[in-house]
């Protein structure tokens, strides 16, 4: 169903019947649920640092050992933050925080396999084109720098592909 065909339907019914279907909805799906919650009372910091706590848990869970990140978790969890449309400082803060987890972790353990760090390395690029498109590069150039600079001696070329990537917008 497009976006066109489904405003059409809701435009027939009345006040009370589209309330029942956001009801509905709100019980229907978790994920309905959790954007109408901050949709109704927006917390950025809380929803901020409960996605930094779904990051931080793939890297390093609060129990056992995590033999392999799920990358795409980490991305849902960054796709699902940026739905909620908060300010932009939030969503580079979070970006920026997965690429912090992935460095740690392969200081933490040592040398990880090649597809590690390219991952990492793409998801990078796209913190740094997010926070150059907004604008934000002068607040977190020092975090950058240090992020950076903590996997210098890190193999596959990961710390000379970061200091690249980061050249080329700075």
């Amino acid at each position: 169903m497009s976006k066109a065909k489904l405003k059409k339907h809701l435009l027939s019914l009345t006040k009370e019947q589209i309330t029942d279907i956001v009801l509905e909805l709100y019980d229907a799906r978790k994920e309905a649920k959790e954007y109408l919650e901050f949709y109704l009372e927006p917390n950025c910091d809380a929803e901020l640092e409960k996605c930094k706590k779904a990051i931080q848990n793939e890297f390093f869970p609060t129990r056992g050992f995590s033999d392999k990140p799920s990358f795409a978790k980490c991305r849902k969890v960054i796709s699902d933050f940026q739905k909620l449309k908060p300010d932009p400082t939030f969503v580079a803060d979070l970006m920026l925080f997965y690429i912090e987890q992935g460095c740690e972790y392969t200081i933490e353990f040592g040398d990880m396999w090649e597809q590690f760090y390219a991952t990492l390395e793409g998801n990078f690029d796209k913190a740094m084109r997010f926070i150059f498109l907004h604008g934000l590069l002068a607040n977190y150039y020092k975090r950058i720098e240090k992020l950076i600079d903590s996997v210098s001696g890190c193999g596959w070329g990961f710390y000379d592909t970061l200091q690249d990537i980061y050249s080329e917008y700075r």
